[in-house]
């Protein structure tokens, strides 16, 4: 859990089960926490319980895994640990995973945690109504987790149907023996939509970890004689486990990994899966970039980047300064840097080629290389990206700081690179007034994702289409040129039709090139206290899919949402954005 820190900093939680206990003992435990250290906070209130162990038992009982098992929480098989990525809503207790519906039969309990959006959850939560349920809330997690609690609490009553007549203490132990987690899963999943990676623990001391047929949500694994362990990136598996990277396994898509009761695992097919369209911005930004994947594919990012970087600078690489904005940027960075050397390279041969250069032309021709500074300095080891909305504004105004004395002032350019840039607002109350304080003459802002134009609904939360600075930026350009009309047509196209199987959105950004929305944005995040020329530079889609090939969920920038439930999103966020409200397109 630590090692996937990257992944929520709002929260954590931890579940835990003890396999075949006796009738009276206790076998599920559970730890939530908000604090500003989750993780430690929660295994800090574990190890207390060892240590109490200590004072109460043996010697010899401490040496004795049945003797710990039977008297200290926390020391069960089977572990579920989630971390906290709360970009909207309050953050609570009560909104950490893992959830818990509690049963008095153990085959009956469930725990439940993920990392998932529904788009429908109105539909899903409409059919716990129709089959007699009264849910407690309507958010996706509650939702998912009753659907999955009726199919398991239907198997139960299935396997004990079968065996009626026998003593009701025998057909428990069948039912936990006989418990087929595929089926439950096939019949809850069926009518999801949405992007998921759901972990369950069942009380039997069963598990599951099922994934989106899109495969939009990531999920790993690896398993030995000992242990199955699954998480959402590589990583973490290979470092906890010291193992290599080729005996970590991906969870096909719309499969399930089903740990059993005996420890016996397999991986099942729970709905057909569809064409692969992984979440991008996995890639891009929130995954780790120590995988070995993703770090060649943001490199093949910052490199794709390099034409438009030498046009952007009249190709004068000698007056530009090339810097990154921490931290996940710096590996595309790397790339850039990668490219601008071939680039240099290609010119001296070019050069050599030509003539005979003087010998101090020469010196200086083959010693030249870009000049590489670290210019944004974070204060604040937070990614303000993943922050909850009313504390983000005022840490990004806060978080930066700048080295001095590198840069001469009205001469040279700066060209930082970001991984991405979905709000702006770092660069327009942090980024770009701490780097003019350098008095360069110009300022290159580049991301190497493409313009973030579509909310995304199936897990990396950007929801609210005012918050996106492309959005911002094609508004403006329509009310600049008397095409507001458009925002009309648009809006009453999705208020007519709500159930609409296409993006109507994307008709704002069609009338308009990406550099004539590149440049306004330009404008928009520039306050009039900037001296420095800005200009905004985006990777364009055709490159962000040929360097992350099998990863091609690419809505967020294009509007092509893979499920119905995602067209019907960001037309509901459109109106939502018409109407004046503030909220969320979907629960």
């Amino acid at each position: 859990m630590q090692k996937q820190l990257n992944r929520g900093q709002d929260g954590a939680g931890v579940a835990n089960i003890k396999i075949n206990t006796c009738p009276g003992t206790r076998y599920i435990s559970r730890y939530r926490s908000i604090e500003s250290d989750a993780v430690t906070n929660i295994f800090e209130k574990i190890s207390k319980k060892f240590k109490k162990a200590k004072k109460i038992g043996k010697d010899e009982d401490l040496e004795n895994a049945e003797w710990i098992k039977e008297n200290v929480a926390f020391s069960g098989e089977v572990w579920l640990g989630h971390l906290r990525y709360g970009t909207h809503g309050e953050n609570s207790i009560e909104t950490c995973h893992p959830f818990l519906r509690q049963n008095n039969w153990r085959s009956r309990n469930l725990v439940m945690a993920g990392n998932f959006n529904m788009t429908n959850v109105e539909e899903l939560f409409g059919n716990l109504v129709k089959l007699g349920q009264h849910p407690k809330e309507k958010t996706d997690t509650v939702t998912v987790m009753e659907k999955i609690g009726h199919f398991l609490d239907e198997e139960n009553q299935r396997i004990f149907d079968k065996y009626r007549g026998i003593p009701n203490k025998d057909i428990t132990e069948y039912i936990e023996q006989e418990l087929d987690v595929a089926r439950i899963l096939r019949r809850s999943c069926r009518d999801f939509d949405g992007g998921y990676a759901m972990a369950g623990l069942i009380g039997n001391g069963a598990s599951f970890v099922v994934r989106d047929p899109i495969g939009i949500r990531p999920a790993y694994y690896y398993a030995d004689d000992e242990i199955v362990v699954i998480a959402s990136e590589k990583p973490p598996i290979k470092t906890a486990f010291n193992i290599e990277y080729s005996e970590i396994k991906e969870i096909k898509p719309g499969h399930a990994l089903i740990v059993n009761k005996d420890g016996s695992y397999g991986e099942y097919e729970i709905l057909p899966p569809k064409e692969k369209k992984s979440c991008s911005f996995e890639r891009i930004y929130f995954s780790r970039g120590t995988d070995p994947d993703i770090y060649q594919e943001r490199k093949k990012l910052g490199r794709a980047l390099v034409p438009q970087i030498l046009k952007a600078i009249d190709f004068d690489v000698k007056n530009t300064v090339f810097s990154y904005i921490p931290n996940t940027a710096e590996t595309s960075f790397y790339g850039m840097i990668e490219g601008l050397e071939d680039y240099l390279c290609a010119k001296r041969k070019e050069v050599l080629l030509e003539g005979k250069p003087h010998l101090d032309d020469l010196a200086d021709l083959l010693s030249f290389r870009p000049r590489v500074e670290k210019l944004v300095a974070k204060d604040v080891k937070l990614r303000t990206f993943i922050t909850n909305d009313n504390d983000r504004d005022v840490m990004v105004a806060n978080v930066y700081d700048t080295t001095y004395e590198v840069i001469r002032p009205g001469l040279d350019t700066i060209v930082v690179i970001d991984d991405s840039i979905v709000r702006g607002t770092t660069l327009e109350k942090s980024i770009l007034t701490t780097l003019d304080k350098l008095k360069p003459k110009r300022i290159i802002i580049v991301s190497s994702a493409p313009q973030i134009r579509f909310p995304d609904c199936y897990g990396i939360d950007m929801s609210k289409m005012k918050e996106f600075i492309a959005f911002r930026g094609a508004v403006a350009l329509l009310r600049e040129r008397g095409l507001s009309y458009v925002l009309e047509q648009v809006y009453e196209k999705c208020v007519a039709n709500p159930n609409a199987e296409e993006n109507f959105v994307k008709e704002i950004y069609a009338n308009f090139t990406d550099q004539e929305i590149s440049d306004k944005i330009a404008q928009i995040i520039t306050s009039d206290e900037i001296q420095a020329e800005v200009n905004v530079i985006y990777q364009t889609v055709a490159n962000l899919n040929v360097s992350c090939p099998d990863h091609l969920g690419d809505w967020y920038f294009t509007g092509n949402f893979p499920t119905h439930g995602g067209m019907k999103v960001v037309n509901r966020a459109f109106v939502n954005y018409m109407e004046g409200k503030g909220v969320r397109a979907y629960l």
